[in-house]
């Protein structure tokens, strides 16, 4: 049996799966806290696994493995980046988000200060934060079904990134907070036994000798000891200062980014209690913190079994790394059939991994713009939960109507690249808003709407003006060159820029409200008077 067919029967399998999920969960999401939060009925321990589920992306397993096995030491740096993130999101953001908001993170903004211009700007934020992550999951879904099915033309690819939004809008629209959590919760299951077969394998086959796996990859690289060292991508000669400065944005955008990323943030309001906040999240380090650890082997066994030169002729980003290494490690260890079998597993983890995390995202946003813009902005307040749910579903038709045209012309970036972007954008517009908001006694509207709008246009003008956009082989618009700055990623000043903007926002307005700031802190530190939270 060609990989090709059953590639496409586990692909299929695993869809009716997960739509079963999806109806089952629509049956029991009847009003607004159901839709936006799975009606506060999940574990710390099933939340975990969702957080797992949500963050475990198509940039982790594809992105990353790719970009170690294409560039080495470097590439390691962004699993070491999303890892202790979460350090930050469990320390700064996780229980006192869940004690503070309902549904969105413009819960927690809205509630001390001026409701309508705050909802707006963080309403604005969350969908082109969630906008940029679902790009790198659309990136990853034409690579990797492209891999697959042989589909080589440029129309093949479109049509595929076309497939997968429409399905993704499906879970939205019909299983809300519910089908999404429960088909995250299969996924992070379905990914981390498959990447743990594939690790071990790898290892397998190198006698369990990290030094002996490492040689091969430093001589299959073609590049020799300097692949096993810094400076491969990031601090190269040609780069100059630039790099080194590439490579620190990145790190502050890798670091920061996640205790600002909408469909992160959105997580916390599932559980019932902040224990469970704080269980859930120390769940999901603990199984991102291992996963990343696999992508250590995988990456560089990728280098080692495929060879670099042969995964950048399938996919000049390397985003096709980790089944190219399935197929070839199973060939090798199996034969050809279990090389075809095994790569077809992975395919329909890989693509599991894209659907979860698609769907979550759509989750974030058009929840946004139903919670925080219709109903709180458009309407004041003025409407029911059904109408709140219903426009929630529409709008997740908008955003994936979006994200699909965006990504089509970004199908030459690294997924990972693309997700890092989307951190930088988190880390500069809502985390300056949320870590004031929770922690600085005067902070107003007027220092909120200029955090999340400084740090968003910022980071938004600093990337369509960098080789990202244009001016390089792997641009978004390769055939054209209107950048200035050679600085991939814009965190290390639009973060910045960003709590600078917050701050002079905030000393430059007389609006202070104390009896409000001290009601919050009681708040995010006990939970007391939560369900008031979504009034203001």
């Amino acid at each position: 049996m060609k990989h090709e067919t059953l590639a496409t029967i586990l692909f299929l399998v695993f869809v009716a799966g997960t739509l079963a999920i999806t109806f089952w969960a629509s049956r029991n999401t009847k009003t607004a806290t159901d839709y936006y939060a799975g009606g506060r009925s999940f574990s710390g321990v099933q939340n975990g696994l969702a957080i797992g589920g949500d963050y475990m992306s198509a940039a982790s397993f594809l992105g990353i493995a790719g970009i170690i096995a294409l560039s080495g030491y470097d590439g390691f740096l962004y699993s070491i980046g999303f890892l202790v993130a979460w350090l930050v999101a469990l320390l700064l953001v996780a229980e006192l988000m869940r004690n503070s908001g309902k549904f969105t993170m413009a819960d927690v903004l809205a509630f001390r200060m001026s409701p309508r211009p705050v909802r707006t700007a963080a309403g604005v934020s969350t969908i082109v934060v969630s906008i940029f992550y679902l790009l790198a999951q659309m990136v990853g879904a034409g690579a990797l079904v492209g891999l697959l099915l042989g589909i080589t033309s440029q129309s093949g690819k479109v049509w595929t990134i076309i497939a997968v939004g429409l399905l993704m809008v499906i879970y939205v629209v019909i299983g809300g907070m519910k089908g999404t959590t429960w088909v995250q919760i299969v996924k992070a299951v379905m990914l981390m036994t498959g990447a743990a077969l594939v690790t071990l394998l790898v290892l397998g086959k190198f006698g369990f000798n990290l030094s002996s796996l490492l040689g091969d990859a430093a001589t299959q690289s073609g590049k020799g000891d300097a692949f096993l060292n810094a400076g491969l991508k990031y601090g190269t000669e040609a780069q100059g200062v630039w790099g080194k400065i590439d490579l620190i944005s990145l790190g502050l955008a890798l670091v920061l980014g996640t205790a600002g990323l909408p469909h992160i943030l959105i997580r916390f309001y599932t559980v019932p209690t902040a224990r469970d906040a704080r269980k859930s999240v120390l769940w999901g380090i603990g199984i991102i913190g291992v996963f990343y650890l696999l992508t250590l082997v995988l990456g560089f066994g990728a280098a080692a079994v495929v060879g670099s030169e042969k995964i950048a002729a399938a996919n000049a980003a390397g985003n096709t790394a980790a089944p190219q290494l399935a197929e070839a490690i199973g060939a090798d260890i199996f034969g050809e059939v279990g090389g075809t079998i095994l790569l077809a597993v992975i395919a329909a983890v890989a693509f599991a991994t894209i659907l979860a995390v698609v769907a979550g995202l759509t989750l974030a946003s058009s929840s946004s713009f139903a919670h925080d813009l219709y109903a709180h902005v458009f309407k004041r307040g003025q409407v029911t939960d059904k109408e709140e749910v219903r426009v929630a579903r529409i709008a997740a038709f908008v955003i994936g109507a979006i994200a699909i045209a965006l990504a089509i012309p970004a199908q030459s970036l690294n997924v990972a690249f693309l997700v890092a972007l989307a951190f930088a954008v988190a880390a500069s517009g809502n985390l300056p808003a949320i870590l004031y908001s929770l922690f600085w006694k005067r902070f107003n509207t007027a220092g909120a709407v200029s955090a999340i709008y400084g740090g968003l246009i910022s980071a938004l003008v600093l990337v369509i003006l960098s080789p990202a956009v244009s001016g390089a082989k792997t641009a978004m618009f390769p055939d054209v060159d209107f950048h200035l700055i050679e600085l991939s990623n814009p965190g290390i000043f639009s973060i910045p820029i960003g709590f600078l903007c917050g701050y002079l926002g905030t000393i430059f307005s007389k609006e202070y409200n104390a009896a409000k700031y001290a009601e919050i802190e009681v708040r995010s530190l006990t939970g007391v008077g939560m369900e008031k939270a979504s009034e203001h």
